[in-house]
C-alpha cells in the first residue's frame, strides 16, 4: 500500500533542483549533471521503494527523511568522488554501494525507532566507511594507486561547506564591526581617538565591547549574563568572543564609553528558560512543522545544533549551553 500523501516523483526533483544551488561553482557542466543526476536518481529509487513496499510501513515523515538523507549524501559524495580524481568509470558504483547502505541503515534505524541523532551519527559512519572501504579496494586492484587513494580519502564535502559557513559568519560578524568603526577624533591631548557612534553602528560597538569583557571572566558568570540577553544580541556577542583579534579592534575609548552606557542600560534579570523549557519549545515546533521540513530548515547548520533539535524532539535535553539553547529554539520557531 502506498504511503498517503508521499508524492516521491516529486519530492526527488524537487531536491535535486534545491541541490543545483550548491553545486561548486567550479564545477563543469558534466560534473553539475552528475551530482544533479546523481541525487535525484537515487532519491528517486529511494521513495519509490519506500513507497511500494508494504512491510515497512513507514508514515509520511519517516519517508521523506530518510529519501533526503540519501539525496544529501548523494550530493556530498559525488561531490567528492569528482574532486578525488579518481576516473569517472568507477564513480557510479561507489555511489550505488553508498545508496544502498544508506537505505539498509536508515530503514533498519527507523524501524528500531532510534532517535534522530543517532540515526544520523550511524548513517555519517557508516557513509564515510563505505566510501573508504570502496577506495581502499580501488587500490587493491590496482586500479588506483597510493597517492590518488589518499587524495580521494581526504575529500569531505560536508567538512568544508561547514568550514565555509562558519568562515561566513565570522566575516560577516567582522564587517558588521568594521562599519560601526567612527571617524577619529581628538582626546584633550591631542591625540586621536574614534568617536563613539550612534543607532545600530553603536549597538555592535557595545556587543563587541562586551564580548571582549567576557572573555576574561569565568564562563559560568558569562553565561549567566548572556542568559539576560536578546537572544539575537546574546549570539552576536558569542560570534565576537571567538574573534581571537578582538582585543587590536576595539578602540579603548570607545569601550570605555560603551561600558558607561551599559552600566545604566543592563539587560532584565530574567529567569533563564531550564532544559525542559527549552526542550518544549523545540517540540511544540513541531505541532507546526514536518520532521522533513525541519530537516530542511536545518540542512546547513553545524552537527551539533542538529544534535539538540532532533534529542529535544525525543524529549531529551543535548548538553550546550542554554543560552545557546535559547538561540536556536527561537530561531527555529522564527523560521516556521
Amino acid at each position: 500500500m502506498a504511503i498517503p500523501g508521499f508524492d516521491y516523483k516529486g519530492f526527488a526533483e524537487n531536491l535535486a533542483q534545491q541541490a543545483q544551488e550548491l553545486i561548486p561553482a567550479d564545477f563543469n557542466d558534466v560534473q553539475r549533471s552528475y551530482v544533479a543526476n546523481t541525487l535525484g536518481n537515487f532519491s528517486m529509487i529511494a521513495g519509490q521503494a519506500l513507497n511500494d513496499d508494504p512491510e515497512l510501513n513507514f508514515n509520511l515523515d519517516q519517508a521523506m527523511m530518510i529519501t533526503q538523507i540519501i539525496a544529501e549524501w548523494s550530493f556530498h559524495k559525488s561531490v567528492d568522488l569528482i574532486r578525488s580524481g579518481i576516473p569517472q568509470q568507477y564513480w557510479d558504483p561507489i555511489m550505488q554501494k553508498i545508496a544502498f547502505t544508506i537505505f539498509e541503515i536508515a530503514k533498519n534505524a527507523f524501524k528500531q525507532s532510534l532517535p534522530q541523532d543517532q540515526i544520523l551519527q550511524l548513517i555519517e559512519h557508516h557513509v564515510k566507511k563505505t566510501y573508504l572501504d570502496c577506495i581502499g579496494e580501488l587500490k587493491q586492484n590496482n586500479l588506483i594507486d597510493e597517492q590518488l587513494m589518499e587524495k580521494a580519502a581526504s575529500q569531505s564535502n560536508i567538512d568544508a561547506m561547514m568550514q565555509q559557513q562558519a568562515e561566513a559568519e565570522q566575516a560577516q560578524q567582522q564587517a558588521e564591526y568594521n562599519n560601526a568603526q567612527s571617524m577619529p577624533a581628538q582626546t584633550p591631548s591631542g591625540a586621536p581617538v574614534a568617536q563613539m557612534p550612534v543607532g545600530e553602528n553603536a549597538k555592535v560597538l557595545k556587543l563587541a565591547t562586551l564580548a571582549l569583557l567576557f572573555q576574561k571572566m569565568k564562563q559560568e558568570k558569562v553565561q549567566s549574563i548572556l542568559n539576560k540577553f536578546n537572544p539575537d544580541d546574546a549570539q552576536s556577542v558569542i560570534k565576537f568572543m571567538g574573534m581571537p583579534d578582538l582585543p587590536s579592534k576595539v578602540d579603548p575609548y570607545i569601550a570605555m564609553q560603551c561600558l558607561q552606557e551599559i552600566k545604566t542600560n543592563l539587560p532584565s534579570t530574567s529567569k533563564p528558560l531550564s532544559p525542559s523549557k527549552l526542550v518544549n519549545k523545540i517540540q511544540n515546533v513541531s505541532q507546526y512543522v514536518q520532521r522533513p521540513q525541519l530537516e530542511q530548515i536545518l540542512r546547513s547548520e553545524r552537527p551539533k545544533v542538529k544534535r539538540f533539535v532532533f534529542s529535544a524532539l525525543e524529549g531529551e535535553y543535548y548538553e550546550v549551553a542554554p543560552k545557546v539553547a535559547n538561540i536556536i529554539a527561537t530561531h527555529i520557531e522564527d523560521s516556521v
